[in-house]
């Protein structure tokens, strides 16, 4: 009994139309709940919710800076070192949340121990080294992660959406197929195709464990007739199955003749190809999941203490919770770069120890605080 499913959303929220795509969309959207929830906990202990607005200009940069600096420091120092410029190309990608953390972490720093002074007549910026009262370091960073770990629920369903950190294979015949890529490879390549769907398959003829059939549906343009539609099925597409490294991450076509089926269907050829895909982890899903049960944790906690909260508590679990799972969660995930490889712990493994140091130690200092109160 094959358990999966062939995973292919469109980027697009609307066919067609490039903005806005659903990983933008949710990435905001942690920002924006985010938002309401900290101008509601700033009215409940007596703040003023409008330096929520301070708030989040400074989270908004401090992840979006942090996030893409830590990707560029960490996993490619050597071409960030040579073409810095690169930081500003994010439509390249690459993003990773170590970094973010220790931008946040920073970002509050400044929130709670500066005030920024501007003038637009010269244009200038003034830091005025000024505590908020009320608002201490712990206090600000306990309350800010509720939001955090909200934000990394919809971060990884939009890292789902894209098909990108993606799980190893499962070698079962449970987990997802992530068929978008050789649909977006396919569709790219050539100019008479004019759609390509992936979906479960109707063979059942391999015993190997994680190749699970998927039927890749083409169809053409109508200026392509059976001939040459038949020639591009069992050339081109067959060589893209067998060799686009993109393709073959994903796909496991056996080196030999494509079984496939060609109709024609309101006047436009359309080939369905058997092929096999490899069943993975939806290692995104594993991550937003367990955010999700620490949002609610977080939350929880906050709803009964609210300013009786012991300040540091909500960091300390947040950091703890989060890169103890997150070592766990890199064993189910594919590496990011090569050099990884290479490496007994990969780089996000590295990366949580001291973040989860810092949880533990924060721990340590709230439960002997309380020891003594």
């Amino acid at each position: 009994m094959f358990l999966y499913i062939v995973w292919d959303p469109m980027r697009e929220i609307i066919k067609d139309i490039q903005p806005p795509v659903w990983y933008s969309v949710l990435f905001a959207m942690g920002f924006i709940i985010g938002y309401q929830i900290m101008v509601h906990i700033f009215k409940k202990e007596g703040k003023d919710p409008l330096n929520v607005d301070t708030l989040t200009v400074h989270m908004v940069l401090a992840t979006i800076v942090g996030a893409r600096l830590g990707h560029l420091v960490f996993y490619e120092p050597q071409r960030f070192l040579a073409d810095p410029l690169m930081f500003f190309r994010t439509w390249e990608g690459g993003l990773a949340s170590h970094g973010a953390a220790f931008g946040i972490l920073g970002a509050l720093l400044l929130y709670s121990n500066y005030f920024v002074e501007a003038s637009w007549s010269p244009f200038r910026f003034k830091f005025i080294r000024q505590k908020r009262k009320g608002q201490s370091y712990l206090w600000i960073v306990d309350r800010i992660v509720i939001t955090v770990a909200l934000a990394a629920v919809f971060i990884r369903m939009g890292n789902f959406v894209n098909s990108e950190i993606i799980g190893k294979p499962t070698e079962s015949n449970h987990g997802v197929v992530f068929g978008r890529v050789a649909e977006e490879r396919i569709e790219d390549r050539f100019s008479t195709v004019e759609s390509v769907e992936a979906s479960k398959g109707t063979s059942q003829e391999s015993n190997t464990p994680g190749i699970v059939p998927v039927d890749l549906r083409v169809d053409f343009t109508r200026q392509v007739d059976e001939q040459v539609a038949r020639q591009l099925v069992e050339t081109q597409i067959r060589s893209m199955l067998l060799n686009d490294g993109n393709i073959t991450e994903h796909y496991s076509q056996p080196n030999a003749p494509l079984v496939y089926d060609l109709k024609l269907v309101d006047r436009k050829w359309q080939a369905t190809i058997h092929t096999w895909g490899i069943s993975r982890h939806p290692a995104q899903l594993y991550e937003s999941a367990t955010s999700l049960i620490l949002f609610i944790l977080l939350l929880a906690i906050w709803v009964k203490y609210k300013e009786r909260t012991p300040e540091g508590l909500l960091i300390g679990i947040f950091l703890v919770w989060i890169f103890a799972l997150r070592w766990f969660h890199e064993t189910f995930k594919e590496n990011q770069v090569a050099f990884e490889d290479d490496m007994t712990y990969n780089m996000g493994q590295l990366l949580s120890i001291p973040l989860l140091a810092l949880g533990v130690f924060i721990l340590i200092r709230v439960f002997i605080k309380s020891r003594k109160s």
